[in-house]
Order: structure tokens, then C-alpha cells, then sequence
């Protein structure tokens, strides 16, 4: 099994795209975060002062807020026409194309993801498709507020209900009461990982919104895939462009789990070798 390991690439990035390489763009955010060394630390908790992590964690809070703005800044014409374009993207992929098993996000429009209602609708209703192989699709159901989360199997968009925070989500059950089956569970791997977040940098770092819950089930499901022996699925984020930030490196602690990944309304970036390769 291979985890993802992040390659900082220091020189110009190349986005590659179905038809087309070009340059990674340089997005300006402002203002510009000048972070500590320390945010670049990847040693364990244990050697971590409390201080330390006290002030990665007062970093995280400055980059969300910055972000935070930028989305709902963001006009809904040029949100609506990234949306698409992400996801014209990701289903063009060779990469998503060939995919057996995969768990996504259900995007929110009040937490200014980007959309996946298009990808959740192409693999649920065209399973089939001579352009992709079937696919078995697990998507998020949060257990509860200690950032425990599981990947449920759903077959429909009629699968899923709003939940208390109007976030839609699988029912525990079927409609014929059985138990919907949990990825952790699952005998057999998942290829790829779509994933939310708030911000990304250059090096594959990713900040989410605080909540911590896909950082702990991503290391859950790491443990299971080696316990298996299977290969690590693909990570890949989506963003919009805002939320790629050129000019900060952000501030992580051992719990982050990094990305192989990220797509965004220019293409396709490929981040850790294993991505490069595939991609």
C-alpha cells in the first residue's frame, strides 16, 4: 500500500488538462501570510510544545478567515461557470474514468464548496456508460460531533436526505431497512477520493474548516488499506481558484492528511509523483 507523500515542486508547476499543458496560475490573495517555520513542521505530535501547536492552530484560524471572505466575495456567475468547468474536468478524466470504487463529498452551497452534484448524478444515473466503468459511490454521513464520519454506499440520488444542518446525506438504512454498507467495512478498495476543503497550497497541504473529521477518517481508512494490504486511493481535492494559495504555505499539524491532487477551473495539478504519473 503507498501513502500519499507530498513533492514540493519549486520550480514553475505545470496543470495538465485533457487537450493541454500550461502553467499552474499565480493567484494574488491578500493579504499576503508570511507563516513561521513552524507551519512547515511535519514532526510527531509528542515533539511538539504545546505553544507550538497553540500557534499553528491561530494561523489555520487567519488563512480560514482570509478564505472564507474570497468565497463569498466570489460572483455567482463566474462560481457557476468554475463549478462546471471542475467538473467538466474531472469527468473527462482518465483517471475518474477508469475508477471502480470512490467516495466523494456532497457539496453545500452554504459552506461555498465546489458543486459535485453533476459527478454524483453521472456516475448514479449512467453507471453503465460505454465512456466509464460502473462505479460504487460512497459519500459522507457524519456520526456525530467528535469529528467521527463514515462513507456510505448509496445506488440514488433519492438515497440521500437533509440532515439537521441542511447538508445532504445517506440515511444510516435503506429503504428496506438494512444497513447501508460502510467503505471501512467494504471487502474490496476504493481507487480515488474526492475531497472539500478551504485552502490548498502549492505542496499539497490542505486546510479544511476545523471540523477535523476528513483528516481522521482519511487515517482510518489508511489503516484499513494497509491492514488489506490494498493501495492507497487517489486523493483529489477540488477548488476554486481563490482557495489555491500561491504565496502561503499553510501551517499543518501530524493529524493533516495531504492530497495527490487538486482540480481547478484551469485544469488539472498533479502534486506527489504518483500523481504525475497517472495523471
Amino acid at each position: 500500500m503507498s501513502g500519499a507523500r507530498v513533492f514540493c515542486i519549486t520550480t514553475p508547476l505545470l496543470l495538465r488538462s485533457s487537450s493541454s499543458t500550461f502553467f499552474f496560475p499565480k493567484i494574488s490573495t491578500r493579504p499576503v501570510f508570511r507563516l513561521s517555520p513552524v507551519a512547515m513542521s511535519t514532526t510527531t505530535t509528542t515533539s511538539k510544545s504545546q505553544e507550538e501547536l497553540d500557534s499553528i492552530r491561530k494561523q489555520k484560524r487567519v488563512v480560514r478567515s482570509t478564505v472564507r471572505k474570497s468565497l463569498k466575495a466570489m460572483d455567482p456567475s463566474l462560481r457557476t461557470q468554475q463549478d462546471d468547468a471542475i467538473q467538466k474536468t474531472v469527468l473527462e478524466a482518465p483517471w475518474f474514468k477508469s475508477c471502480r470504487g470512490l467516495c466523494a463529498y456532497i457539496s453545500c452551497k452554504s459552506l461555498n464548496e465546489v458543486d459535485t452534484s453533476k459527478i454524483l448524478s453521472e456516475i448514479l444515473q449512467r453507471p453503465d456508460s460505454s465512456t466509464m466503468a460502473k462505479k460504487k459511490l460512497y459519500v459522507p454521513w457524519v456520526e456525530d460531533k467528535n469529528s467521527n464520519m463514515r462513507m456510505l454506499h448509496i445506488s440514488h440520488m433519492e438515497d440521500l436526505i437533509a440532515n439537521s444542518m441542511n447538508i445532504l446525506e445517506p440515511a444510516p438504512v435503506d429503504a428496506q431497512g438494512n444497513e447501508r454498507e460502510d467503505v471501512l467495512q467494504a471487502e474490496e478498495p476504493i481507487d480515488l477520493f474526492i475531497l472539500p476543503g478551504l485552502a490548498f497550497d502549492r505542496c499539497g497541504r490542505r486546510l479544511g474548516r476545523g471540523g477535523g473529521y476528513y483528516d481522521t477518517f482519511l487515517k482510518r481508512y489508511q489503516n484499513r488499506a494497509k491492514e488489506k494490504d490494498w493501495r492507497y486511493p487517489l486523493m483529489v481535492a477540488l477548488s476554486y481558484s481563490p482557495q489555491i494559495l500561491e504565496d502561503v504555505s499553510i501551517p499543518v499539524t501530524p493529524n493533516d492528511v495531504p492530497i495527490d491532487a487538486l482540480v481547478s477551473p484551469s485544469g488539472v495539478f498533479p502534486i506527489t509523483p504518483r500523481a504525475i504519473e497517472i495523471m
